[in-house]
């Protein structure tokens, strides 16, 4: 490995938390973490580089606090309200292996244990447990499993059922992000964040990091680039003519665009926007689109926000370096962002596309 490769490994380790509570843990018990609900508001720091950012985000925005004291949390999802149940977040800490579960009452609770593995030798992992989160159209739970490397959907009767774990015979790396398209097609990136060693890691079976879709019947993977070292949020344009991938690398901080074709399959793969410019020892992480075909990007200064041809219209600053984001509430204008130990959210002026069986 050379200078520049191992100080790399060292930057991503921080920033996906650090393993050393995981390591003093006995290998059957999770890293400490003592989460807890809280409230707290203060003004949303906004960095407006085009007019159209006041469309977006009132003046007088603020950035709630809604729970804090978590390893690291990602991969939010709202499960919208039925006849029986106000809608209410989920979300995973990957370092503790655990999906959590708020309510629109303030209170915090274990969703799923065991989220990401249910291995005996978990303490090796830095982030075992679950990763990105979403549903299908049946209002379903699709999980990435990190340390089972493997996506599961969580059943009505609370059984799981492997959708991919596997590609041409080999063991997939750890899949990081997900989201699907309006024909039951799930699309995922595949990088090997969830692994002991990262990208050395002598378990690692592929030696790439793909971006994959599952076809809507479940019986196909199909490899669909293998253009990106670290590809890791993953998001439609609301036309689904776009699948748009950032990239983890410190040295290529961009965000790809691709041509979704009839067949599922992706064409003329280009840089939507290079993110370089974005100060911090982080590289790009969760993403999601608004209806006006808007991207957000959690980006090493804040959250860009890009307009549907790739201009820089602003950036979101919340009190803590944003991870993953998601929207939710009944008219989906609230945008929760998971951050390195909290849960926030900021009201805006735009809602942003759905998932599951809202996507359409």
């Amino acid at each position: 490995m050379t200078k520049t490769s191992r100080l790399a490994s060292i930057v991503l380790l921080l920033a996906l938390g650090s393993a050393a509570p995981a390591l003093a843990q006995p290998a059957q018990q999770p890293p400490r973490a003592n989460p807890v609900a809280a409230r707290s508001t203060t003004p949303a720091q906004v960095q407006r580089d085009d007019p159209a950012m006041d469309e977006i985000v009132a003046p007088d925005a603020v950035v709630e606090k809604l729970a804090g004291g978590f390893l690291f949390t990602e991969g939010p999802i709202w499960v919208p309200k039925t006849q029986h149940e106000a809608g209410y977040l989920l979300f995973s800490d990957p370092n503790k292996n655990v999906i959590y579960r708020w309510t629109q009452d303030g209170t915090l609770s274990v969703f799923m244990p065991n989220s990401g593995y249910s291995g005996a030798d978990v303490a090796q992992y830095s982030q075992p447990g679950s990763n990105g989160l979403t549903l299908d159209s049946k209002g379903r739970l699709t999980i990435n499993q990190q340390g089972n490397r493997r996506i599961v959907r969580r059943e009505k009767d609370g059984q799981l059922t492997v959708l991919a774990d596997r590609y041409e015979g080999k063991r997939l790396n750890s899949p990081n992000d997900l989201v699907y398209k309006s024909d039951g097609s799930l699309y995922f990136t595949d990088p090997p964040f969830g692994l002991p060693k990262l990208f050395d890691d002598p378990q690692k079976e592929l030696p790439y990091s793909g971006v994959y879709r599952v076809s809507p019947d479940g019986k196909n993977i199909r490899l669909l680039t293998t253009d990106l070292k670290g590809p890791n949020g993953i998001a439609f344009s609301p036309d689904e003519k776009y699948l748009y991938v950032d990239d983890w690398d410190l040295a290529h901080k961009v965000v790809m665009r691709y041509e979704v074709q009839t067949d599922g399959s992706l064409a003329n793969g280009k840089v939507f926007a290079e993110v370089t410019s974005s100060r911090g020892g982080l590289a790009l992480d969760g993403m999601k689109v608004d209806v006006k075909g808007n991207l957000y990007v959690t980006a090493p200064d804040g959250i860009w926000i890009l307009s549907p041809e790739g201009k820089h219209l602003g950036t979101i600053t919340p009190p803590e370096h944003a991870n993953n984001l998601g929207w939710g509430d009944d008219d989906r204008k609230t945008l929760y962002l998971c951050t390195r130990t909290g849960l926030y959210r900021i009201r805006l002026k735009v809602s942003g596309t759905g998932v599951g069986s809202a996507a359409r």
